[in-house]
């Protein structure tokens, strides 16, 4: 058995390899190559986002606008100058938008479903596809109440005919304290 001590290489190979002269010596470890910006899959991604302007769709579906000042390693968000844009996506509805402006606006990173660059060459109305119009705000909303409770009638009447054939909807069976 051979006796090495903590200061020997103990890779693979014959000893006379591990413990031979300066020549016989290993080559030096491979470094490693560094990843493009694309590659990140982690927060760090959102360093070549900085402070430009971002499209974030929220797991609410809310649609936020704004210049990404800052993020951390969780993924929030601070957004400066930022405004919700609000679609009325109804078959049966005009096909409007109105802007809400937010300020800045602080998302949590675990809301964040989707971020985009937006191009600031085709930035404004006229970015906007064709058969959307921009509406005044209070038209918008009161349609978005409007097209936000059709959904909630129709959800509510898929879940009760899965409730008749045995599926529990979502948080049926806790106990409520």
């Amino acid at each position: 058995m051979e006796k090495l001590s903590i200061h020997d290489n103990a890779g693979p190979g014959p000893p006379q390899q591990r413990h031979g002269s300066a020549a016989a010596a290993a080559p030096p470890p491979a470094v490693p190559q560094q990843l493009p910006p694309q590659m990140f899959t982690t927060a760090a991604s959102l360093l070549d986002l900085t402070d430009k302007k971002l499209l974030t769709t929220l797991r609410d579906g809310r649609k936020i606008i704004g210049i990404l000042r800052s993020w951390d390693q969780f993924g929030n968000l601070v957004l400066q100058d930022s405004y919700e844009r609000i679609f009325v996506t109804h078959e049966d509805l005009p096909k409007v938008y109105a802007d809400v402006p937010q300020g800045v606006f602080v998302v949590r990173g675990e809301n964040t479903m989707l971020m985009g660059e937006i191009d600031l060459d085709r930035d404004g109305d006229e970015f906007v596809p064709e058969p959307w119009q921009r509406g005044d705000l209070a038209e918008v909303r009161a349609l978005k109440k409007r097209e936000d409770e059709e959904r909630k009638r129709d959800l509510s009447k898929g879940l009760r005919g899965l409730k008749r054939l045995g599926f529990e909807g979502e948080r049926s069976g806790e106990a409520v304290l």
